[in-house]
């Protein structure tokens, strides 16, 4: 059922951009976007990982029941959060704010997957729009915005969130993301 409304969403043409879609479309980013859809390797610590995946598989489990598509959002987070100095624990708390997991969520607005990209971004980079339902690719779109706000606004998390949110002055966003970093996604290697 999920994948028919997916299949709709994408079907029909979008009506007049969202507020969201407007507020997310920042010239600079576009770049920014472009340049981190080049296919790079994940060369991390393998301690490192194996602790990661070992302290947050089980807090998935409850969101996501299968191992592997779990193994695919972490190995995701982990490498795309480091590979733009974002934290990966920030990642999942907004990805579980944003569409709970879900990598098939499409939100009123029309943006869809893990971390809710906007459908413009595929069109922008001449990428189709089923890419933003692929793990790899909803992840690497989504932390490389969630990086270029936090580094547009000197690492203020708030402000940052919102931007990504297209919320910026409305602190109800970013204070569940920073609540739902606290209580259920904090790391502590």
């Amino acid at each position: 059922m999920r994948r028919a409304a997916l299949l709709l969403a994408f079907a029909l043409p979008l009506a007049a951009p969202a507020a969201r879609a407007d507020r997310q479309m920042d010239p600079e980013l576009r770049g920014v976007i472009a340049e981190a859809l080049s296919p790079t390797e994940c060369y991390t610590d393998r301690y490192e990982r194996a602790v990661w995946f070992a302290s947050m598989d089980s807090r998935l489990t409850r969101y996501v029941k299968d191992a592997r598509e779990r193994e695919q959002i972490l190995h995701a987070v982990h490498c795309e959060a480091r590979r733009v100095d974002v934290p990966p624990e920030l990642v999942l708390a907004v990805m579980d704010v944003e569409s709970r997991f879900d990598r098939y969520a499409v939100s009123s607005a029309g943006a869809v997957g893990l971390m809710q990209v906007m459908p413009f971004w595929p069109r922008e980079l001449g990428m189709t729009n089923d890419q933003l339902i692929r793990i790899a690719d909803n992840v690497r779109m989504g932390t490389t915005i969630l990086g270029y706000y936090l580094r547009k606004e000197r690492g203020h998390y708030q402000r940052a969130l919102q931007r990504y949110n297209g919320s910026l002055g409305r602190p109800t966003y970013s204070d569940l993301v920073i609540d739902r970093l606290v209580s259920r996604w904090r790391y502590e290697n």
